[in-house]
């Protein structure tokens, strides 16, 4: 019974310590209309980042992405919040992301993630996963989106103690 505890302990630590990143890493990105930049040139590295992974055939990244949209002038007035919209679409999808986005008007910036090496960089496995950093540094992490919660996303900037 020892041995397996200890199994199990030892298990729960390397999942823990895989998926524990600390830190944004540095990867290409693309703009919609297909400039290439860093991870680290559009983070904001003063404040806060909220880092959407979504893709277009995706309701619930859309809702989130809307929700968040609707809050972000008023977030900008009291906090220094930059919004990062990832898309994930494959080769197949990506040409619906510039008329959706173009569709919606949102106020933050959207860039892709085609060959999805940043959301594996970042261990995100499914989406909408949602990332917030105070600079490089990841401060919360949340998969799945329900109304509302882009009210616990300002909740948990405004609380945080840098």
């Amino acid at each position: 019974m020892l041995k397996k505890i200890k199994f199990f302990s030892v298990v729960f630590m390397l999942h823990f310590c895989i998926n524990a990143q600390e830190n944004v890493p540095n990867i290409a990105l693309k703009t919609i209309s297909g400039s290439s930049l860093q991870s680290s040139e559009i983070l904001n590295n003063d404040g806060f980042s909220i880092i959407s992974f979504w893709a277009t055939w995706c309701i619930p990244c859309i809702n989130e992405l809307d929700a968040i949209d609707e809050l972000y002038d008023s977030w900008n007035e009291n906090y220094n919040i930059k919004v990062l919209a990832i898309s994930t679409d494959d080769a197949r999808s990506k040409k619906r992301v510039r008329p959706m986005v173009s569709g919606k008007n949102w106020s933050f910036e959207v860039y892709s993630d085609t060959n999805q090496e940043f959301k594996r960089s970042l261990n995100v496995s499914g989406i909408p996963h949602t990332i917030v950093a105070y600079g490089s540094k990841i401060i919360h992490r949340r998969i799945g989106y329900s109304p509302g919660e882009e009210v616990d996303l300002f909740k948990i900037i405004s609380n945080y103690k840098q």
